[in-house]
């Protein structure tokens, strides 16, 4: 990498780092400091591997970008998490739409460090598999939104962060929490697995887990052939829209 990209790693993980303590899971800072990404520049691949194998014997390698369904999901089944290697520019800071080094590494990899996360990513990547072979990974792609990339978690009777897509977010890691617009409902699996998202805005959904135990008992003894079958015949669920049986969880104040 340049100097100019690790500039703009230092960049973005300092403007986070400054915001994140009060608003994210500890666990998640917990994990940075266990695998030294505190330390200047894009983190090396191989030292970052080696630091997390010893905690939940996970490892990262790199890929040019997005890689085929099947190759991610195998990768995630092996305990391995594939990080796309270009760092965003500096006229891209806020968005992007591509996820990058910065998404990849720092959103996802800290949490790869709790044993319970690091079980469910590992159990998700074996449910990827088999949503492939019973041609569901739109359906499960759902699951993987609403909880790795936007998942919300009450701790200690407040809400907090812990999605790599807001964690990594600087404006949506204050609005996810305190903004008074968007739904933050229970999680319920067919209501997540039901539910559309958007790609190119600030979520209008959140669904909201009690703890990763909690996320992992609910998700990794279900028969997902089942729930699929039922949800064949229900049509998806628009973002924004309120069901009768949702529990909604109040935003911080």
């Amino acid at each position: 990498y340049t100097a100019a990209e690790h500039a703009t790693w230092d960049l973005l993980y300092t403007r986070q780092v400054r915001q994140l303590p009060p608003l994210v899971v500890p666990a998640f800072m917990h994990g940075l400091d266990l695998l030294g990404m505190s330390r200047p520049g894009i983190p090396d691949f191989h030292d970052l591997s080696e630091r997390l194998q010893k905690q939940t014997g996970w490892r990262v390698v790199c890929v040019p970008g997005l890689v085929p369904d099947a190759i991610f999901f195998q990768h995630l089944a092996n305990r391995c998490f594939v990080a796309g290697r270009f760092i965003r520019s500096t006229d891209q800071l806020d968005y992007l739409r591509e996820p990058d080094i910065f998404h990849d590494v720092f959103g996802h990899v800290p949490l790869l460090a709790n044993p319970a996360y690091a079980d469910y990513m590992q159990a998700h990547g074996q449910g990827g598999l088999r949503a492939i072979t019973l041609n569901q990974i739109a359906r499960l792609a759902h699951l993987y939104w609403y909880t790795v990339e936007f998942g919300l978690i009450r701790d200690q009777g407040r809400l907090r962060l812990f999605g790599a897509g807001i964690v990594s977010s600087h404006g949506e890691s204050h609005y996810a929490l305190y903004d008074p617009a968007p739904l933050r409902i229970r999680f319920d699996l067919k209501r997540v697995l039901q539910t559309t998202y958007e790609i190119d805005a600030f979520q209008r959904n959140y669904f909201v887990i009690d703890s990763f135990e909690d996320l992992l008992r609910k998700t990794v003894d279900v028969d997902f052939a089942q729930v699929y079958h039922e949800l064949a015949a229900l049509p998806d669920l628009p973002i924004g829209h309120l069901m009768p049986a949702d529990e909604l969880v109040p935003p911080n104040t």
